[in-house]
């Protein structure tokens, strides 16, 4: 008879596509190593997934019923969603779990209903009652209903991570929630190096085709510089008639290429091929304000200066490294005034200083803080 003690079933549960969702992605990578991992979310089985539990397309976990959230009937909406009824279809005959993994707020809730039997740990990501609140809709309806989540759900989780300080100080300041800090790194990338600065100087952008994310901006401030610099721009198609209007745009541009999004498999080294990354993404909403996203740590695993706008959680990591420059403001004149000043030297420079930090600003160290989380959880009694 074998001695090996079986390993702790851990469920990991992302209303999202894991095997694109980079941020959920590691999770289920990491932890494979270490515990029996199932899966439950959209689309195809990630790598890494002992089983995947896959929600159907036609079950999306956004519906909420516009009368119940006027009359506040906030139970009813979470337990008869669509996607939270769909889900526990699919766990209906499925063994008691050791722990389960909970991501975005939606899910928290549906974690602790499942009794693990020794915790659940949510990982909220950005900050969930502001998600949308440039919209007054959202703000007057959506958001007291995901305010109600977290005071009843997210306070009852055995612990908490989010993707940045400020947020994690707004968690705690408005609901008393303790949340560790686990930003969205990219995967460390040691077979990269910086490449020669090129003339013109290379800039790109990656990321999602949305309306509060500058891209405009950005596009104009490089067509108006009078630095010798190109953009490129691979977006994801989030909103089909804002990515048509970027490529209508750019079509007849000299300086600016728009691009089909690569796998993020394909990602960094597609990156590493540029000089500089931007982001500058103005600050119409609290979590647009704290931003620290996934891009700008691409960006440093393919070795790249980074050009960013003053938003303070990514002005703190790249003045840390000197990874690159800061703009005044938002707005295209802004944007210009930095590709003015532009060097194939300072470029240089950064970039160097991106190899440099490569190893530290790797998702193989923020991984830890969730691997420290659930470690813990872990080695706690099972519920009686």
């Amino acid at each position: 008879m074998s001695g090996t003690t079986p390993r702790q079933r851990l469920l990991i549960i992302s209303f999202s596509p894991i095997a694109r969702d980079a941020r959920v992605l590691k999770q289920v990578t990491h932890f494979a190593k270490q515990y029996e991992v199932v899966t439950c979310g959209y689309g195809e089985a990630p790598p890494g997934s002992t089983r995947h539990l896959r929600i159907a397309d036609d079950a999306p976990w956004s519906e909420r019923r516009r009368e119940w959230l006027v009359l506040r009937q906030y139970k009813r909406i979470y337990w008869q969603s669509v996607a939270i009824r769909a889900t526990q279809h699919l766990l209906r005959n499925e063994p008691t779990f050791d722990i389960v993994l909970a991501n975005d707020i939606d899910t928290v809730g549906l974690a602790l209903s499942l009794e693990p039997l020794r915790g659940v740990h949510a990982d909220l990501h950005e900050y969930a009652p502001r998600l949308n609140e440039e919209f007054i809709t959202w703000r007057l309806f959506v958001a007291p209903y995901v305010r109600w989540q977290c005071r009843r759900f997210a306070r009852r989780a055995t612990s908490v991570t989010t993707v940045g300080q400020g947020i994690a100080d707004e968690y705690r300041w408005v609901f008393g929630i303790d949340a560790g800090v686990a930003t969205n790194a990219a995967p460390y990338r040691p077979d990269l190096a910086p490449t020669p600065v090129t003339s013109p100087i290379r800039i790109v952008h990656s990321g999602a085709a949305l309306r509060n994310r500058g891209l405009d901006e950005i596009i104009a401030a490089v067509e108006a510089s009078t630095a010798r610099v190109t953009l490129d721009l691979y977006l994801m198609p989030n909103d089909e008639g804002y990515l048509d209007s970027i490529r209508r745009t750019v079509e007849s541009s000299d300086r600016v290429t728009l691009h089909d999004p690569v796998p993020y498999s394909a990602l960094a080294t597609t990156l590493s091929t540029y000089d500089l990354g931007i982001h500058v993404i103005p600050p119409v909403s609290f979590n647009n304000r704290w931003a620290l996203p996934n891009k700008f740590f691409d960006y440093v695993q393919a070795r790249l200066g980074v050009i960013i706008g003053p938003s303070p959680e990514m002005v703190r990591t790249l003045t840390q490294h000197n990874l690159g420059v800061v703009t005044a403001g938002f707005r295209a004149d802004d944007i210009t005034v930095v590709l003015d000043a532009l060097t194939a030297e300072r470029a240089a420079g950064w970039k160097q200083n991106a190899h440099a930090a490569a190893a530290a600003l790797s998702a193989e160290q923020q991984i830890m803080v969730w691997d420290a989380a659930v470690a813990a959880i872990a080695e706690r009694k099972p519920a009686a």
